[in-house]
């Protein structure tokens, strides 16, 4: 099996952890004072933390989290971003000009401290991380989505269909965003590791889920404290995130690659 198609795998264990979490009776807040700080065992392959309650099921429970966030946040995003950005290619204009100075004023600052600015106003919680990555997430998707619009609102059957007199909205939903949707879904799978990301990192802030629900960044912050005594308190969820955020990337690549089509010509020649 080669990396590509263990990444893929790995994205989907991450997946069904997180449905199976929802599913399962997983006792995640209940304290057992016996069990503080106990190392990885056969009985328990994670270990507990400074509450008694067992990590692999909080793993279980942040997997959720994650990948919630994710898929809604680049849903959102995708949606927004997408409609925005061919819009503005394909009418120009006044609004065309609006809409990118609006995605120069968003590129100004750094993403993660727009959505720590944004959360710490709408306080903690998963519904306003959520939105605050949503905020700052539909841009990357409005500026590739107008490149590309720019580039193909131009073909034979885009002028085709305006000279037959079909709507602009039947236009850009019928023509053009199917046109550019293969560079927003490589897109969307890069985008997906850097909302876990975000979301990890605002709730290592305690700007992101709040006890007892779990979060692999809220598990790394309480893990710190212990690192002397149980490393496995950091160690697990770190290596969780990172090998989902690696695996995406790595599927992200391979996806890319699948779907450019000059590189598949010239591969082809060779």
């Amino acid at each position: 099996m080669n990396q590509y198609g263990l990444s893929l795998w790995v994205v989907i264990i991450w997946v069904l952890g997180s449905i199976a979490s929802q599913w399962l009776s997983l006792d995640i807040s209940g304290v057992q004072l016996e069990s503080i700080l106990n190392g990885p065992s056969w009985q328990h392959w994670f270990g507990h933390d400074d509450l008694g309650r067992p990590v692999l099921e909080r793993l279980l429970a942040g997997s959720y989290t994650s990948c919630i966030v994710a898929l809604t946040v680049i849903g959102f995003s995708v949606i927004i971003g997408t409609i925005i950005g061919t819009m503005s290619a394909y009418l120009g204009g006044m609004f065309d000009l609006v809409i990118v100075r609006l995605i120069d004023i968003f590129l100004a600052f750094p993403g993660i401290l727009l959505a720590i600015a944004l959360a710490g106003i709408m306080g903690p919680g998963i519904d306003n991380v959520i939105i605050a990555l949503s905020v700052v997430g539909w841009v990357g998707f409005a500026r590739l989505a107008r490149a590309q619009t720019l580039s193909v609102k131009q073909r034979e059957h885009v002028q085709a269909a305006q000279a037959l007199g079909s709507r602009q909205r039947k236009i850009i939903f019928q023509h053009l965003i199917p046109l550019i949707s293969a560079p927003l879904l490589v897109e969307a799978t890069f985008g997906i590791a850097s909302v876990v990301i975000a979301e990890a990192g605002l709730s290592f802030l305690g700007l992101g889920v709040q006890a007892p629900d779990a979060s692999w960044g809220s598990m790394i912050r309480d893990g710190t404290r212990y690192m002397l005594v149980a490393p496995h308190l950091v160690l697990a969820p770190g290596l969780a995130l990172m090998t989902v955020v690696l695996a995406v990337n790595l599927a992200g690549d391979r996806l890319r690659d699948r779907l450019d089509v000059r590189a598949q010509s010239i591969k082809g020649e060779a």
